[in-house]
């Protein structure tokens, strides 16, 4: 399996080629600032299955937080590739937005942090929903 992806202004490339562990939309507020209002819809890879082939990304960590999320952006047109949490060592959280072939991700599995979504968010039937992290975290 072998997918590709990058930014609105084609500067910064990825390939992954190892198989999503998690497919999920995340409501937190935070997510929700980042996403434009909607939820962060994502996929978790293992750290070792995501290259970016093109480009160097430029990254925020939120200072005033005590284990912020690492999140990888292009420099130029701003779009989110991916975020590094340290809820989830050793993966990378990527924005299915970014994919090339964005229906290559199918749907959503989970949706975490339900408690905190909008009156406009819709999840998906089918999907499982967890009020706050997976593990009430």
């Amino acid at each position: 399996m072998e997918l590709t992806g990058g930014c609105y202004c084609r500067k910064l490339r990825y390939r992954i080629d190892k198989e999503p562990r998690m497919k999920a939309m995340c409501l937190c507020r935070e997510c929700q600032h980042v996403a434009g209002g909607g939820p962060n819809v994502i996929m978790s890879v293992p750290e070792e299955g995501f290259t970016y082939t093109q480009g160097e990304p430029r990254s925020f960590a939120r200072s005033d937080l005590a284990e912020p999320a690492s999140r990888e952006f292009c420099g130029e047109c701003g779009t989110h590739i991916l975020t590094r949490s340290p809820r989830a060592p050793g993966f990378a959280l990527v924005k299915v937005g970014s994919l090339d072939d964005p229906s290559a991700f199918g749907m959503p599995a989970i949706a975490v942090h339900a408690g905190e979504k909008q009156a406009y968010h819709c999840i998906p039937d089918g999907v499982r929903v967890f009020e706050a992290m997976i593990g009430g975290g």
